[in-house]
C-alpha cells in the first residue's frame, strides 16, 4: 500500500477483525518486544522468539472434547454453561482450546505471559502493546460471563490457573485502546494522532456489516 503511493498520514484510526476462536501465546518478554520495534526491520523479523507456541490452535479442531465436557461439568451443565456465557461447550472455542493446549503443551504454555484471540493479536501489532480483547470476540471462548461482561470465575478456574491475567480486561467493543504504535508512524508514516480501536472477531464484524434494521432477519 506505502509503495502504490497511500497517504498513511490521513489515516486517523485503525480497527479491524480475525477469524474467531484462535489464540496466539506471547513469550515472556514479549510486551517489552512490541513496545521497541525497530522501523527498519520488518515484523515477521522483529518478532521471531516472541511466541511459547509457534503453530497455535485455530478454529477448525474438534479434539477438545474433553475438555468441553470437563467445562460443562464445573458450570454445572450444558444449559448452566449456556446462560453464563451464551452456548454450550464448543470445541473450537477458545477456552476449551486453552484447557488442551495446557494439559498437552505444558511447558509452551508456562511460557506465556499473554493469551491473545486473533483480532486482539493483531491490534495489539498496531497498539505497540498488548491490546485488549473485545465483547463481541470474546464471547466466542466459552469464558466470558455475557451479562457481566467480565470473565466468568467459574470458567476461568476449570480452564487455567491465573488465566485472567493471561487474558487481561475485556473492553467493549467501540473501545479506542491508544495511539498508533511509534514502529507504523517511523515506517509507514502513519500519523502520532492515529488511534488503534478495539479489533473484534470475523462473524461479528460480518454482522456489523449487515447494517440490520428493526424487523430485518439475519440467517
Amino acid at each position: 500500500m506505502k509503495r502504490a503511493g497511500l497517504d498513511f498520514s490521513r489515516v486517523r484510526a485503525v480497527s479491524g477483525s480475525g477469524q474467531q476462536h484462535g489464540s496466539v501465546y506471547w513469550r515472556r518478554g514479549a510486551r517489552e518486544t512490541l513496545k521497541r520495534l525497530d522501523p527498519d526491520q520488518d515484523l515477521y523479523q522483529l518478532l521471531q522468539g516472541s511466541f511459547s507456541v509457534p503453530d497455535c490452535p485455530v478454529w477448525m479442531d474438534c479434539s477438545s472434547r474433553q475438555q468441553c465436557q470437563d467445562l460443562q461439568a464445573a458450570a454445572g451443565g450444558a444449559l448452566r454453561l449456556a446462560e453464563i456465557t451464551g452456548s454450550r461447550a464448543f470445541e473450537r472455542f477458545t477456552g476449551n482450546q486453552i484447557a488442551k493446549l495446557r494439559l498437552t503443551r505444558a511447558e509452551q504454555f508456562q511460557e506465556a505471559e499473554r493469551i491473545s484471540l486473533v483480532s486482539s493479536f493483531a491490534a495489539s501489532l498496531f497498539l505497540g502493546d498488548y491490546a485488549a480483547i473485545d465483547y463481541s470476540d470474546g464471547s466466542g471462548m466459552n469464558l466470558l460471563d455475557i451479562r457481566t461482561r467480565n470473565w466468568s470465575e467459574v470458567c476461568l478456574e476449570a480452564t487455567a490457573p491465573h488465566l485472567d491475567r493471561l487474558l487481561g480486561a475485556p473492553v467493549p467493543s467501540t473501545s479506542v485502546l491508544g495511539p498508533v504504535s511509534s514502529y507504523f508512524v517511523r515506517r509507514y508514516g502513519f500519523s502520532e494522532s492515529c488511534r488503534v480501536a478495539a479489533f473484534t472477531g470475523d462473524n461479528p464484524a460480518s454482522l456489523a456489516g449487515m447494517r440490520l434494521q428493526q424487523g430485518d432477519v439475519a440467517v
